[in-house]
């Protein structure tokens, strides 16, 4: 029977001088080339085919469910064993640490100092901490089923059916896949952070209502907040940050924004979304003052402009489609809303009154993006309410609508990543 010692990790051990390096990068390597071959294979193939004229095969590949935020864990924590940042880890708390289940398809990224000192705490039944995790989970859910999903059942509509759009229609649908995207996303992180809550684990914050966001700055300091944290530490720090100069800076800026495309999927079109995010990055930090004198209201109307622009290219996943649905906005049809996509948000009681059903939709967004801009989110009422019968009446309807909902939820988006 091996002892326990012989279960340590290597965070355990002292990384020999002369090869530990050499450790490190083969351990980096060997986790990147799978993540590779199971997310990047047939993008790799697809690129050369068009690039060389090559004749390559794609491959129906089933890609093994949370691999980009597995393999950043692991990467994160060879990094840190090397480095000798981890004082203690045996066996089964590394194994839970990289499979711990409800962060696992779409975040947040856990970084070993964020989990493992969770695990080596005492632990007590604290009931406020379990309620927190309750309400948080089902308000997550209903961000999903009930927000989310009906915003999805449009924008799949609209891109299915472009041809169709007006330009009205068209630029409702990209607001559309604004909210879908942040609640599908947003919701799927108070689930795990609830989750982790009833079981007594407190899981690191990954939005902080990132659409009131001034400037592309502070959205990247509110959106994903985990992946921003991730690729500053091991990345953009390592590449230099901005101790080399401004040019190397904005180079790094680049190189970070890039992987951060491809992070989120293997298509030209995301390595393209994430170079136009460091894009406007470095065009902000170049000319800070020029925007500090613009009115705080005209900065967020900026940055929510390009933000949605953007949200097309990520949801085109082709720039076919994405110049078609580019082409319908700016061609000056303006008319109706598409029927079509006003009956996605009339609610089923209602459907016997003799509403317009664009009506239906144009006040389903208002609403959400005056909950978006205006109102708390979800994990500050968590932190600060007072759990009464009207917040257990509150949470309780939440759960059985979205429960009652859940025959048509769609798989979440980041999941795909």
């Amino acid at each position: 029977m091996r002892s326990s010692v012989d279960w340590q990790c290597a965070a355990d051990a002292k990384i020999p001088r002369g090869g530990g390096k050499y450790l490190l990068g083969v351990g980096i390597v060997c986790n990147l080339l799978i993540l590779m071959y199971f997310k990047y294979y047939n993008f790799f193939v697809d690129s050369s085919n068009m690039l060389f004229g090559s004749r390559l095969a794609v491959k129906e590949i089933m890609v093994p469910l949370g691999i980009s935020f597995i393999t950043f864990q692991q990467i994160a924590f060879l990094v840190d064993a090397s480095r000798q940042d981890i004082s203690s880890c045996s066996f089964l708390e590394y194994a839970l640490f990289v499979s711990y289940f409800p962060h696992v398809s779409s975040g947040p990224i856990i970084l070993h100092g964020d989990f493992l000192p969770l695990l080596h705490a005492e632990r007590k039944m604290d009931w406020d901490k379990f309620s927190a995790g309750i309400y948080m989970f089902f308000m997550g859910l209903g961000k999903k089923v009930l927000i989310a999903d009906v915003f999805g059942s449009a924008v799949d509509w609209g891109y299915a059916n472009i041809d169709a759009l007006n330009s009205t229609s068209a630029v409702f649908i990209s607001l559309a896949y604004s909210m879908q995207i942040y609640f599908d996303f947003s919701g799927y992180s108070d689930m795990a952070i609830g989750i982790s809550r009833m079981l007594q684990l407190d899981l690191p914050a990954n939005f902080n209502s990132p659409y009131k966001s001034v400037t592309i700055l502070e959205f990247w300091k509110r959106w994903h907040m985990t992946l921003t944290g991730f690729l500053t530490k091991y990345l953009y720090i390592p590449l230099g940050g901005n101790r080399k100069g401004k040019v190397r800076t904005h180079v790094n800026t680049l190189i970070v924004f890039l992987c951060s495309g491809l992070w989120h999927g293997a298509s030209w079109t995301f390595v393209i979304w994430g170079g136009l995010h460091g894009c406007f990055m470095i065009f902000t930090k170049q000319f800070q003052k020029v925007f500090d004198r613009l009115p705080i209201c005209l900065n967020q109307l900026i940055t929510l402009v390009f933000l949605n622009f953007t949200w097309i290219l990520f949801r085109a996943q082709s720039f076919t489609v994405f110049r078609q649905m580019a082409g319908v906005m700016i061609r000056n049809d303006w008319g109706k809303l598409s029927d079509e996509i006003g009956e996605c948000f009339r609610p089923i009681i209602l459907e016997s009154l003799r509403v317009p059903s664009w009506l239906y939709a144009v006040i389903f967004l208002a609403a959400v993006a005056y909950v978006v801009l205006k109102c708390e989110n979800v994990q500050e009422r968590a932190e600060h309410m007072k759990y009464s019968f009207v917040s257990c009446m509150w949470t309780l309807l939440v759960a059985v609508m979205s429960i009652l909902s859940l025959s048509g939820v769609s798989t979440f988006v980041y999941s795909l990543f």
